[in-house]
């Protein structure tokens, strides 16, 4: 899958919007990109498990960080034939209260998969939230890297981030 198709499969699904949005961080942009539609598109989803899946190896755990990147780590567990786990941004009030969702053993090596990386806030959350549970994170794979910050702030939790597509990569045919 190379980076084109998967910049195809994303306009496809008409996840790529332009106007002027606000972003979850409190700033505003000229362009969207649409976790949702992407996510719920059949032909999308499968595109992006399947890069996923192509990064990973049989001894990975995944992680999906919830809400978002929960069907792309349910996804890529089927295309990949691995497990996944689900951090939570929050603990629940109820049940067993987990912040970590699925089976989790001590030491066991956790790449975490996230949809959208603007400031990288959420996903360094379920890392530490990861770590604090027993899990080692040393990856974190994500589909579109806003080329806001993200990328440093996961590396400073020394973290290494890889994305499938780069802002300037998505945008590069509309400057």
């Amino acid at each position: 899958m190379t980076n084109q198709e998967l910049i195809d499969a994303l306009r496809a699904a008409e996840a790529v919007q332009f106007g002027e949005f606000e972003l979850s961080h409190g700033g505003t942009s000229e362009y969207y990109v649409d976790k949702y539609l992407f996510e719920t598109n059949p032909d999308c989803l499968e595109a992006v498990a399947e890069a996923f899946a192509d990064r990973v190896d049989g001894d990975d755990k995944l992680a999906g960080v919830a809400l978002g990147a929960v069907p792309l780590a349910a996804a890529t567990s089927v295309a990949a034939g691995v497990p996944y786990v689900i951090a939570r941004k929050q603990r629940k009030d109820y049940g067993t209260a987990n912040l970590i969702e699925g089976r989790l053993e001590e030491g066991e090596e956790v790449v975490v998969l996230e949809d959208i990386v603007t400031t990288g806030t959420s996903l360094v959350d379920a890392i530490e939230a990861l770590r604090e549970a027993g899990a080692t994170v040393d990856r974190a794979l994500v589909v579109v890297d806003r080329e806001e910050g993200g990328r440093e702030n996961v590396e400073d939790a020394d973290v290494e981030m890889e994305s499938l597509v780069t802002a300037s990569e998505l945008l590069a045919d509309r400057e």
